[in-house]
């Protein structure tokens, strides 16, 4: 296979795969944001202190990062159907690539959340802070630098997630490797997918950490 023959395969590989990682992770930011913050409201000694609410929400989690993602993948094929209407195309690789992702950002952010300053939580607690006050201008802020970091450990997990998606029909780059570069035995283009992924992983760290550290620097300035 001639570079001019791989060019629009891998342009379009390389679309659908970015379609699906941030429709995905756009989603999976919407739904671990708030339930990374539930965990930790609802445990001992937290605002909204709940034992049965954090247990259960725990073991959701807990359920959702052992399963490997093919195994969700082709679980989730009947709750994909039904709200996408297909399991086949990137689209419809959203909805487990999501659902795949939430667990795990959400422990990042409960992670990040509980390292913020007891301090300033005692603090806007003594000033008579509410819950949307402790959350919105401390915790969120305070945690900034940590939730973004988390945010791009969950593009680049979802980014592999996206390429094992092209075994069941979810294109995108996966789904290119494994019909002409395994099916067609061509090493040339698995070779050149395996370097667009890289080139895609080493993009996303480089722009999460340099988002990190220079929130890092603002909040020791501020």
């Amino acid at each position: 296979m001639t570079w001019s023959e791989m060019q629009p395969l891998l342009t379009q590989g390389t679309y659908d795969t970015l379609y699906m990682v941030l429709w995905s992770t756009l989603v999976t930011v919407l739904g671990g944001l708030p339930i990374g913050i539930l965990l930790v409201l609802t445990d001992k000694g937290g605002l909204l202190q709940n034992q049965p609410l954090n247990k259960v929400l725990g073991v959701i989690v807990n359920i959702g990062r052992s399963l490997p993602f093919i195994i969700l993948l082709i679980f989730l094929i009947p709750v994909t159907t039904a709200v996408v209407g297909t399991f086949i195309g990137p689209t419809a690789m959203i909805v487990p690539l999501a659902i795949g992702a939430i667990p795990f950002f959400a422990r990042l952010v409960e992670t990040a959340v509980r390292e913020v300053d007891h301090g300033l939580i005692e603090a806007v607690e003594s000033m008579g802070g509410g819950i949307p006050t402790l959350v919105g201008k401390v915790l969120l802020p305070q945690a900034l630098p940590s939730l973004v970091a988390g945010v791009t450990t969950t593009v680049i997990t979802l980014v592999g997630y996206s390429a094992m998606a092209g075994a069941v029909g979810g294109e995108g780059l996966g789904s290119k490797a494994i019909t002409y570069g395994f099916q067609r035995f061509e090493t040339g283009f698995m070779v050149a997918t395996v370097v667009v992924l890289i080139v895609l992983v080493t993009v996303v760290q480089l722009i999460g950490d340099g988002a990190v550290r220079l929130l890092a620097r603002r909040g020791r300035t501020a």
